[in-house]
């Protein structure tokens, strides 16, 4: 299945508007322990899975990417990344994550990347274990890629929301059919949506079994930073990401 609220109109609006849709990376409370998982970016070239507004491919070129290729769906986030950037070393495809076999076509065949990136995307991929094959391909030996989706404990329930007392207090999250994998159907800004629950060690595992090496692996807290944010202090209670960076061998 591949999905694409974000061309919707109203969706659109409602994304924009979120803090870390505003304030970039910045406003990401993951990213500076993501930043701290991504390789040395100077003089190599890099793809990046599901790039939204290009804030990660932005990045890339401005720590001296030679090349950064930007995949996503949406027509609306890839008209708002050129829009901020002009930079010639970045360029926005049109493209499914589940299609870049036919990327690796276009773009000399395996090893046509040094770095893969994929921020907050993969839980809306059916099929992992199939994308994660089809990165290692177009990762040349050595090459690094960095993943973060929502963490297992946040996906396992559809509800995806704390446990409230009766004055509207938050008790704690609650888990349950943590180890029934599959389709998720919940909702997100107002739409419904599928995510695709799995176990950490599914995460872990489906690597492996395409011939990564897993290097380092991060459950991050918000950024200090962003504290005081209302309801980010909650946020210390349970994981809300997984992050992992593996390289081919």
């Amino acid at each position: 299945m591949k999905q694409n609220q974000y061309d919707d109109a109203s969706f659109f609006k409602a994304y924009s508007q979120m803090p870390r849709s505003v304030q970039g990376l910045e406003g990401a409370g993951e990213w500076p322990v993501l930043r701290g998982m991504l390789p040395e970016l100077a003089g190599k070239r890099v793809l990046d899975l599901g790039c939204g507004f290009g804030w990660h491919s932005r990045y890339a070129a401005e720590q001296g990417a030679a090349r950064v290729l930007g995949l996503d769906l949406s027509e609306r986030m890839l008209e708002r990344a050129r829009a901020e950037c002009d930079d010639s070393r970045i360029e926005y495809r049109l493209g499914a994550i589940e299609d870049i076999g036919a990327i690796e076509d276009l773009d000399g065949g395996e090893a046509a990347f040094d770095v893969v990136l994929s921020s907050l995307a993969l839980h809306y991929v059916e099929d992992y274990g199939a994308v994660c094959a089809r990165v290692q391909r177009c990762l040349a030996p050595g090459g690094r890629f960095v993943l973060s989706v929502e963490h297992p404990i946040f996906t396992a329930r559809a509800a995806q929301d704390w446990h409230y007392g009766p004055q509207g207090e938050r008790l704690h999250w609650p888990v349950d059919e943590y180890q029934t994998q599959g389709s998720r159907e919940t909702s997100f800004l107002g739409s419904h949506v599928v995510k695709y629950h799995r176990t950490v060690a599914a995460y872990m595992n489906l690597l492996l079994q395409a011939g990564f090496a897993v290097r380092e692996v991060a459950e991050p807290a918000p950024a200090a930073h962003l504290m005081d944010v209302p309801g980010m202090r909650d946020e210390l209670r349970r994981p809300m990401f997984l992050i992992i960076a593996a390289d081919r061998v």
